[in-house]
């Protein structure tokens, strides 16, 4: 219990039901079934994409590429659908998945072989992608009317009371915690974070092991092209501008450290949504858009400090440094 209260995650989620509460006040159907559930559909998107993110931030890199390969595998399926509309949705959404993948793979490649700095490779192919965007679509944007029904429908049908968007999110959510907990894979991203010199004593290739990080990033970037154009029935240059700076966020907010090897997949989907509930809540209390961008940015902040001082309390040695003979 002592350490629950300790952690990161028990922090989170209690100022996440304090705002409900505190918003409840204020609009007392805030806290209703139906509009949580629609606050979690509002956020499944972002659920996804900072899982990708996290994995690549875990071994001290960075993908500031993930919303325009977003909007690139959206606007390829989009055109897809408006051209060939008796293609399966499914196969689109395996198109954008492995679209985004590819994107990601480029990524890796550049980081891990020729040993260009994330940050720089990935702020590069940003503007390449979006680049891409603008001329395979000739600046023109794919509307509701060129969309099929199947191709828009696919992220609203309902189970257990829950959109199809929703549940997305919550398997892969499920998935990716498997993965970090559960396999050498995850294992190995976060050894790489946590000492790269010690993993490789350990057997663990670390530019492969941010390769893969970064295809994983790619492809659930892809994958959430569609579900992005499918919910939001626009495809454009204009699709999630500048919306990597909101995943980068919630992982910091989440406790993903961004010196690497800490953090948790509870920590960053937590992250996620109490960016979430801010934008739902702020407006319902009346609070201006500027105090919005201004209250998640000291949040932000607030983050990064507390994400400094666990990291001298949490840190792992892996490999003593000894000192020379004199």
């Amino acid at each position: 219990m002592k350490n629950l209260v300790r952690s990161r995650e028990f922090w989170l989620a209690a100022a996440i039901l304090a705002m409900i509460v505190a918003t409840t006040t204020r609009s007392p159907n805030f806290a209703s079934a139906g509009n949580l559930a629609g606050i979690f559909n509002d956020t499944a998107i972002l659920f996804i994409l900072v899982l990708g993110q996290m994995g690549v931030i875990l071994t001290r890199s960075i993908d500031l590429s993930m919303a325009s390969n977003l909007a690139l595998s959206g606007m390829i399926v989009a055109l897809v659908n408006s051209a060939y509309p008796g293609v399966p949705v499914p196969a689109l959404m395996l198109l954008a998945t492995l679209w985004g993948l590819g994107l990601g793979a480029f990524n890796g490649v550049l980081i891990w072989r020729l040993g260009i700095p994330a940050i720089v490779a990935t702020l590069g192919t940003l503007t390449i992608y979006r680049g891409l965007i603008f001329l395979i679509a000739g600046g023109k944007w794919v509307n509701a009317d060129q969309m099929t029904p199947g191709f828009v429908q696919m992220t609203r049908v309902e189970f257990l009371g829950l959109p199809a968007l929703s549940w997305y999110a919550i398997i892969i959510a499920a998935g990716f915690f498997v993965l970090m907990t559960r396999t050498a894979l995850g294992r190995s991203i976060y050894a790489v974070g946590v000492n790269p010199t010690a993993s490789v004593y350990a057997g663990i290739d670390v530019g492969r092991t941010k390769f893969i990080a970064f295809c994983i990033s790619g492809a659930l970037s892809g994958f959430c092209g569609y579900l992005w154009v499918s919910r939001y029935v626009i495809g454009s240059v204009e699709v999630a501008k500048g919306f990597e700076l909101t995943i980068i966020a919630a992982c910091v907010i989440g406790g993903i450290s961004i010196a690497g090897g800490v953090g948790s997949v509870a920590g960053a989907l937590l992250g996620a949504l109490f960016l979430g509930v801010i934008n739902s809540a702020l407006p319902v209390i009346n609070i201006s858009p500027f105090w919005q961008m201004a209250i998640s940015g000291a949040a932000i902040i607030l983050a990064v400090v507390l994400n400094g001082s666990g990291d001298k309390r949490g840190g792992r040695l892996i490999l003593r440094k000894t000192e020379e003979p004199t």
